[in-house]
This record gives structure tokens, sequence and C-alpha cells, in this order.
């Protein structure tokens, strides 16, 4: 795909600690999937309040209760065109009904849970042509929090233990949906300590840039899928293993130790950003916004 004209926003997932989609936990008296803030966002991109916006619930284990808070959410912030799809199966995927409604919308959100549903459901069908086409060609913006969001690259981790990440092999991927190349997303990033499973990730595809999301923080990505923008309250970690000089995880067995030297890290709050082609740390990444001037003491 060659210079899209659509949005990305990848969400890093829940705040709270109380939530757990992946395993299909949810905790019903704690439950925020993000700061009014990155909704407020989302919605802005898309082009306000009266979009369409099509929710797809596709990576939960508890779709219903997942796409009521999902509306809620949504509601907050005076959107009345939203709806769901709680598509389970591949079947669900080929319905017309949805093809079409994905056609006629503004945006879609993919909710949290397990992204390699998404992959295994989405893979190969017209509903994902539909969007991939869409973003390629006009100013449509999709969405996804958490699995939502790892599953936008083209290259997506599904599973690695935090406390194994350090050994080759504990890391695993598959392809993603593919709606951007040459990126690798993880979310929960600090919460869930996984600085060494982007690290790995990027470590066996050093070609592509790592971005880790914490929570209540994402990545709006335009510009033909080359510009990056953080937004939310937390940090996002980029990964750029493009300068590696020494790495062993060739050459080892599966289980030992990797080794990497040179591996480059950007720490960015709200409102720097990256350039893809370039590799390059941006400040200031929105249009208009104001450079903050820098205090010293002496």
């Amino acid at each position: 795909m060659s210079h899209p004209k659509g949005k990305l926003i990848a969400v890093g997932g829940a705040e709270d600690k109380g939530t757990d989609l992946e395993k299909g936990e949810i905790h019903r008296s704690n439950l925020n999937f993000f700061e009014l803030g990155i909704l407020r966002r989302i919605v802005e991109e898309i082009g306000g309040p009266s979009s369409r916006i099509e929710i797809i619930t596709t990576a939960s284990m508890i779709p219903t209760e997942v796409g009521n808070h999902y509306m809620d959410a949504f509601g907050k912030m005076g959107c009345t065109n939203v709806d769901l799809m709680h598509i389970r199966n591949r079947q669900d995927a080929a319905r017309p009904e949805y093809i079409e409604r994905i056609r006629r919308c503004d945006g879609v959100m993919f909710s949290g849970g397990n992204q390699l549903r998404l992959s295994a459901i989405f893979g190969g069908t017209e509903i994902l042509r539909v969007m991939l086409n869409r973003y390629s060609e006009e100013s449509f913006t999709i969405a996804g929090t958490s699995a939502g969001a790892m599953a936008m690259s083209n290259t997506m981790i599904y599973e690695g233990n935090a406390m194994r990440a350090h050994l080759k092999g504990e890391v695993k991927m598959t392809t993603g949906l593919g709606f951007i190349d040459d990126v690798i997303i993880d979310s929960h990033f600090e919460k869930r300590g996984r600085f060494g499973r982007l690290a790995q990730a990027v470590a066996t595809n050093p070609q592509a840039i790592g971005i880790g999301l914490g929570e209540d923080t994402g990545m709006l990505i335009t510009e033909g899928g080359n510009k990056m923008e953080a937004i939310g309250s937390g940090l996002v970690v980029i990964i750029d293993g493009f300068d590696i000089g020494h790495c062993n995880i060739a050459d080892i067995p599966d289980g030992n130790p990797i080794s990497i030297e040179n591996l480059k890290v950007h720490f960015c709050e709200k409102g720097n950003g990256y350039i893809l082609d370039e590799r390059k740390f941006l400040p200031e990444a929105r249009e208009g916004a104001v450079v903050r001037k820098q205090v010293s003491v002496e």
C-alpha cells in the first residue's frame, strides 16, 4: 500500500488495572477504555460528533458488555450516529450488511481483546479489503485500542510473556491486518513491562519501527502512514533497530538470552511525533502547536 489518504489511531488500552480484555475479564465498577481526551481526538479526526462510526468488538470475548461501554463513552462526546458490529467468526465477516455498513461509515473503532481473533477472522475477507481500500483511497479513519491497535500493522505480536521476552523464541508474531507496513505495535506497554518483547520483535525485523503504547496513550498516524503524533496522557516508546550492530538472535538456540547492540529508543509525550521514512523524532508534531519554552536553572 503506497501513500494512503486515511488516518490510523492506535491506542494503548485501558488505564484501570481491574480490566484485562485479553483474558476476557472485566471489573464492572472500574471500566475505563481511555480518557475522554483521547476519545475527543478520535471523534475529531473521524469528522466530529455527527460522523458515522462503527465499533467492531471482534477481539473481545465479552462483546455485548464491551460494546455497550463504548456506546456510552462515545455518547458522552455527543456522538449520535454510532453502531456496533459483533462479528464473531468468518461467516459474520462475510455478511453483506456488515460490508455495506463499512462502505458507508466515516470511521471504525476496533475494541481490545485478543488480536489473534482479528487476524484469524478478518484475514483475506472482503470486509477487510473494503477497509484497506477506503483507508488507501479516502479520508477514512481506523482507530483501535489494545488488541485493536496491535493488529493494525502488517507484522503483529500475538504472544510473549514479558518475564521471558529476553529469551529467543518467546515472542510470537504473525501477519496483522496490514493497514501499515514496517511498524510493530505493542500495547499496555509500561504496566505490563513489555519493553523486552518489543525489542525482540524489532531485532528480528530491524526494518520495522517498534511502537510501545502506554495506557491512556496513543499514536495518530497520518500523511500516507508516515507521520506520527503522540496523544493522551501517558508515554509512547519508539524502538528503532536500523542501526543495530551486533545481534545474536539468528545464531542462538531458542530459549537463550538475546544480545543486541545499538538499539535506538525514543520517549514521546503528548505532542511529540516521529517521521517513519526519515526515522526522525519530532518535538512538536501537530500543526500549529506552540513549542514549550525551555526554562534553565542556574
